[in-house]
Formats: structure tokens, C-alpha cells, sequence
């Protein structure tokens, strides 16, 4: 049994849109969503009744007790595609481990089955009015008894444990992270709908915004945001005939099943080990390797997030991210600095849950970024979420070759 990616460069990206990226919007999402849509498909040079599949990961990303409501707090693929097309072939939303990578899985599986031609996919997040994590539970039982009356609970100290235990594991100075939040800062900051468009962060404003989880402070993690993002996609050969240069989805791995722990409990030994498991079985399925990839994508949901993709890719050795961000390792202005947050990232454009990754591959390879197209992006990597809990696909200009091969 082989691990390899059968359907690579047999599907490709065609068009994208992107709604400006808000703290609150002054429209319901639904609206953005059908609007955003729109525009991606005229950009891809279609009309909306070629569009025969839907497809998203339509997770409202909040610990709080908002309510989910289809249209307003979150968008589905059945909402929009009653809103776009008048008979869908293929409708579908993702539920599980490593949201967009798993929503651009539905989509390449339904072009080279025949389930669909063109394909949507979409992501639409909703900051709700009040805290985002806001939650009124005043009891608890089951696992939850042992760690929310504590105060454990929600994304903060999920992701405050493991840092925790990085910066003492391996004598990393805090205020290293101020490079990662910088650099997102710096790079979203150059780009019109990012929600921190012209508002780069200077190393004093990182280490004086407040902590909020200790050694988590505030800008360490993205801003909950109203935005949409869309993507067209269908076969490669159909791709030839459309107006922009194709980018072609080369294969994807997602996360499996974390070890059984208390809620949210996510040491750093699990992240570590999961996500060496994950990029293992990524260049498995690609036939690829980091060696390959000119345009890594790092997720960015939570600054230490992107210490431990630098480490399970293989991009810096074990214990040394601290190091090799403080050193200007991943400044994207400087020689030989990786383009990991090149696109801004979620801390740099707000929390669009793994857009700014997929779409900075798309823009880059299509040549299609503008003032901020780079000499060199030829594969590019999009992950998302943490490495033992998310995924990650790889993206290339070039489609398979006779033989299955690159």
C-alpha cells in the first residue's frame, strides 16, 4: 500500500476573491459570502451556472455560547450554493481535523471523480458581538470538572501550556516572538484587505501589549474578524482555457487523531511528534520535500504555532526557532530569509483560519501578487492549525508529468 497522492497536478486553482477583512462588518456574512463568491468566479472567467460543486469547512471557531446560525455567524456550502447556483451536482462541508485542507481535499476529490467540474470552496468567519469567547456555563462535569473551574479553558491556555513548556525546555527568551509577530504585521500591512492594512508592529509595541496568558500576550494572537475568501477550482485540463496561469494542487496531508488528553490539553511532545507524523506523510504523498518548497506557508493562529511548523518541517533544527526568527531567519525582505509569513498570515490580516496561507500560494505561483510578487515561487505550502491537530497542502506551477511524476 502506498501513500502516494494519486491525483496529483490533475486539479488546479483558477480564480480567487476576497472581501475586505473588518473587525465587524456592517452587513451579515451571507451577503459578503454570495458577493465574494461572485467575484471569484468572473474572476476565474466564468459565469455562476458553470459551477456544479460547493464545498468549505464551515467551523465557527469560538469556545463561547454564540449562537451558530447559517448565514449570519457561519456560512455552509448548502447556504451559498442555494444562493449561486440553481442545481449543484456536489455540495459539501468539512468537519474534522485540519478544516481547509480538508475542504480542498472535498474539492479535488469531486473534479477528478466527476462529481463536479468547477468547484467553489469557501471559508466566511464572523466575529460575534460581545467577548469571543464569551461563555455564561456556570457548572461543569464530565473531563471538563478537572480543568475549566481552574481556569484552563478555551484556546489561551491551550496554547499558553505548550509554549510554556518550549521556552523552558529549550531557554528561549520571550521576547524572541516579537520577530514572528512582526514579520506579520510588516507583511499584512501591505495588503489592501487586511484587517491591519498600514498598521505594521514595532518590536517595543510587542513587548508592551498586555499578557492575557502568560507568556501569551495579546498581539501574539489573531484578531477574530467578518471576512470571506473564495477560490475556484476544476481539472487541469479545462484550467488551459481559462484566463490566469493555474496553480495545480500537488497533494495534502491532514492530522490524525491526537492522543486521548483532558481538554485541550496539548503538550508539547504530542505537537511535536503529530506534526513530524503529518509532514511525513506529506512529502509521501507529494513526492515532494522541504528542499523542494520555495514558498512556505506557516500557520499563525497563535505566534508559537509558527515555532513548531519552522521545527517540523525541518526548516530549523529542534529547539532552535527562538534563534532562527530572532536572527532574521524568516524576514521576508532579507536574502536568503523564509517567506513563512509572506502573505501576513492570520496575525496579519486577522482570523480568515488558514486563507491567508492558501491564498498567498495562489497569488504567488499564479503571479498574480503584484507589488509583492517574488522572484521565485514555483511550490508553495499552505498549513493550517497546529501541527499535530491541522494539515497542510502543497501547491505547484507545474502539473503532473507523463508518468505520474514531477
Amino acid at each position: 500500500m502506498t501513500g502516494r497522492f494519486r491525483a496529483t497536478g490533475e486539479v488546479a486553482l483558477v480564480g480567487f476573491a476576497h472581501s475586505a477583512v473588518r473587525k465587524h462588518a456592517d452587513r451579515p456574512l451571507g451577503a459578503s459570502a454570495v458577493e465574494v463568491a461572485r467575484s471569484a468566479i468572473a474572476d476565474a472567467g466564468l459565469t455562476p451556472e458553470v459551477i456544479d460543486g460547493f464545498v468549505t469547512s464551515a467551523l465557527f471557531p469560538t469556545s463561547g455560547a454564540h449562537a451558530v446560525s447559517d448565514g449570519v455567524s457561519t456560512v455552509s456550502a448548502q447556504w451559498l450554493a442555494g444562493r449561486i447556483s440553481p442545481a449543484p451536482r456536489y455540495v459539501a462541508g468539512f468537519q474534522g481535523i485540519g478544516q481547509l485542507p480538508g475542504a480542498v481535499a472535498l474539492a479535488v476529490n469531486a473534479i477528478v471523480s466527476g462529481a463536479a467540474e468547477y468547484v467553489l470552496l469557501h471559508r466566511a468567519l464572523h466575529n460575534p458581538a460581545g467577548g469571543y469567547h464569551d461563555n455564561p456555563v456556570r457548572s461543569v462535569s464530565g473531563d471538563h470538572q478537572w480543568t475549566a473551574p481552574q481556569g484552563f479553558g478555551g484556546p489561551l491556555p491551550m496554547i499558553a501550556l505548550p509554549y510554556n513548556e518550549y521556552l523552558q525546555r529549550y531557554g528561549a527568551d520571550p521576547e524572541a516572538m516579537a520577530s514572528v509577530v512582526v514579520e506579520a504585521r510588516k507583511n499584512g500591512a501591505r495588503i489592501p484587505w487586511s484587517y491591519w492594512h498600514h498598521r505594521p508592529l514595532t518590536p517595543e509595541e510587542y513587548s508592551a501589549a498586555p499578557m492575557i496568558s502568560d507568556p501569551v500576550r495579546r498581539v501574539d494572537c489573531d484578531i477574530p474578524v467578518d471576512g470571506v475568501a473564495a477560490f475556484v477550482l476544476t481539472s487541469a485540463d479545462r484550467a488551459r482555457d481559462l484566463p490566469h496561469r493555474p496553480v495545480y494542487v500537488a497533494g495534502y496531508a491532514q492530522s490524525g487523531p491526537p492522543p486521548q488528553r483532558l481538554p485541550l490539553h496539548w503538550p508539547l511532545d504530542d505537537i511535536m511528534a503529530g506534526g513530524v507524523d503529518t509532514v511525513r506523510r506529506l512529502w509521501e504523498a507529494t513526492g515532494f520535500g522541504i528542499q523542494d518548497v520555495d514558498l512556505p506557508q506557516l500557520y499563525d493562529g497563535f505566534s508559537p504555532f509558527v515555532y513548531f511548523w519552522l521545527e517540523a518541517l525541518g526548516l530549523c533544527p529542534v529547539g532552535e526557532a527562538h534563534r532562527f526568527v530572532r536572527d532574521g531567519g524568516i524576514d521576508s525582505d532579507r536574502p536568503g530569509g523564509l517567506p513563512v509569513l509572506s502573505g501576513g498570515g492570520a496575525l496579519g490580516n486577522g482570523r480568515m483560519h488558514g486563507i491567508p496561507q492558501m491564498l498567498e500560494c495562489y497569488l504567488q505561483l499564479s503571479g498574480r501578487a503584484g507589488s509583492r510578487q517574488r522572484d521565485k515561487a514555483t511550490v508553495g505550502l499552505a498549513c493550517h492549525s497546529s501541527p499535530h491537530f491541522g494539515g497542510a497542502v502543497v501547491y505547484s506551477t507545474e502539473p503532473r508529468r507523463a508518468g505520474g511524476t514531477r
